[in-house]
């Protein structure tokens, strides 16, 4: 089965209850879409666009990626090239948000998602922890990147996944991990001690900050303390809403309520409320298994009373991790299976479950937390309800999906991290799924998309490849010819 039809969503449907609580985006992207009988999933002349083919890199000459025809792209920014700043770019390039820029260019700010002690990279005067090696680069760039230039906005973090744009104009970055001198080794096994800070928290990172405007890191320990993925703020109260990728345990959906409203005063603020999201009525309902799609719940949400500790010696990694979720699991806080990928539209927040559902007839559950193959939730901010409107019935029609954008025609577009070869995937408002683009990069087809984001006025899209060896595109062309 070809990668395309293992992500065919049409062979599931959705029960009228979900379809009822779709709007925005995805009511088109899913809903639609799985009421398209008889359809093969595939989109006609792949959305539009046609077949793709190699197109040379307008950096060198040599082909990186297969578009479809009329597209270019342009690499800039790899690892190992230097910044305006002087430091050599770090790799793990992965969640990634575009702003706006004077004269008509572009800045974007882009995670680096580096695990283990080590020496940070940049002015380790400003970093968070000297001997941590992730962070945020950010760039300013003319929109086609002819000219790239781009400095250190954030250093001394780790395992800066994703993490999500803020209306206030800020991207906030997310450190999926809970390392520290007082917790043991992670899954690296690397040596903890030799950090010097806590890690597990969130940052707020302006993108109006200018090339030598950095500022030391300040971690919003309120907004707690666990293996932090992704962020969507409701710009009409200012709430934060954060998943936790917790790999091998169980996971948990959180909203943070900062003391002054970040919409208002135009940056996070420590010292708010930490709550995590619970069934009415149900303890801890397990909803990664047993959920039918279309099923609707009540919500509260409890109050997570310590966001933040310092933990004793001999404490282990594995405690650590749920040390926060468990807070919230005693009074009765939801169960999931790996949350990330989460969006706002219309106030209501998408959210993506990467292993839940239910193990289908006949195939083996994947590795970690959680026997399914993926799930989309939403929760409605006025209704304070939670639907599931999609769970995967094999991973020959959904296998294990991570983020996603949407585009300025109200597709998704989706950063495929596949084991064999990977594409940037549309799914078209009636469902039908298309090729887009295909990572050829040689002896690195595996590596993964990531961090994929329009530009202002959405003529041009950046996008990440996440590997050691990271590097950033921009690809524009013909896009009123298609779906996205």
């Amino acid at each position: 089965m070809t990668a395309i039809d293992r992500r065919d969503f049409v062979k599931a449907g959705l029960s009228a209850t979900a379809l009822a609580a779709l709007s925005g985006p995805l009511q088109g992207v899913f809903a639609r879409g799985a009421l398209a009988a008889g359809s093969t999933g595939r989109a006609a002349n792949n959305g539009g666009y046609g077949e793709l083919y190699p197109v040379p890199d307008l950096a060198d000459g040599q082909v990186r990626l297969h578009l479809p025809e009329g597209f270019r792209y342009r690499s800039f920014a790899a690892t190992g090239t230097r910044t305006s700043d002087g430091v050599i770019t770090p790799g793990r390039h992965d969640g990634m948000a575009a702003f706006p820029a004077r004269g008509g260019r572009v800045r974007l700010v882009r995670n680096h998602e580096v695990n283990g002690p080590g020496r940070a990279f940049g002015d380790r005067r400003r970093a968070y922890d000297k001997n941590a090696q992730g962070g945020t680069i950010t760039l300013e760039l003319t929109p086609r990147a002819e000219e790239v230039s781009s400095w250190v906005s954030c250093n001394g973090t780790q395992m800066n996944c994703a993490g999500g744009e803020t209306p206030w104009g800020s991207w906030i970055t997310a450190e999926e991990t809970v390392n520290g001198p007082d917790v043991g080794p992670d899954f690296t096994g690397a040596d903890n001690s030799l950090l010097q800070r806590q890690h597990g928290y969130i940052f707020d990172v302006p993108a109006s900050w200018d090339a030598g405007e950095q500022r030391k890191p300040k971690a919003i320990r309120s907004a707690g303390r666990f293996a932090h993925e992704a962020v969507a703020v409701d710009p009409a109260t200012g709430i934060l809403y954060q998943t936790e990728d917790n790999f091998g345990f169980p996971s948990g959906f959180y909203r943070y309520i900062a003391p002054r409203n970040p919409m208002e005063v135009g940056r996070l603020h420590d010292g708010g409320r930490l709550e995590m999201l619970k069934i009415e009525g149900i303890d801890r309902a397990q909803l990664d298994r047993g959920q039918t799609p279309g099923v609707t719940y009540g919500v509260e949400w409890v109050t997570i009373d310590e966001p933040d500790t310092t933990f004793p010696e001999g404490t282990t990694n594995d405690q650590a991790i749920v040390f926060v979720g468990d807070q919230g699991r005693a009074k009765g806080a939801a169960i999931f299976s790996r949350l990330e990928g989460i969006f706002h539209d219309s106030g209501k927040i998408y959210l993506v479950s990467t292993q839940g559902g239910d193990t289908p007839a006949g195939e083996a559950p994947p590795a970690g937390y959680g026997d399914g193959f993926g799930q989309l939730w939403v929760y409605d901010t006025a209704q304070a309800t939670l639907t599931l409107l999609f769970e995967s019935p094999s991973r020959t029609v959904l296998e294990l999906p991570d983020n996603l954008c949407i585009t300025p025609k109200k597709c998704a577009l989706l950063c495929e991290d596949g084991p064999v070869e990977n594409y940037l995937r549309g799914v078209t408002p009636a469902g039908e799924i298309f090729d887009f683009a295909r990572n050829v990069i040689p002896r690195r087809e595996a590596d993964e998309f990531a961090g994929a984001t329009f530009g202002p006025g959405g003529g041009v899209l950046y996008v990440n490849i996440q590997s050691s060896a990271g590097v950033t595109f921009a690809i524009w062309g013909p896009w009123e010819r298609g779906a996205l």
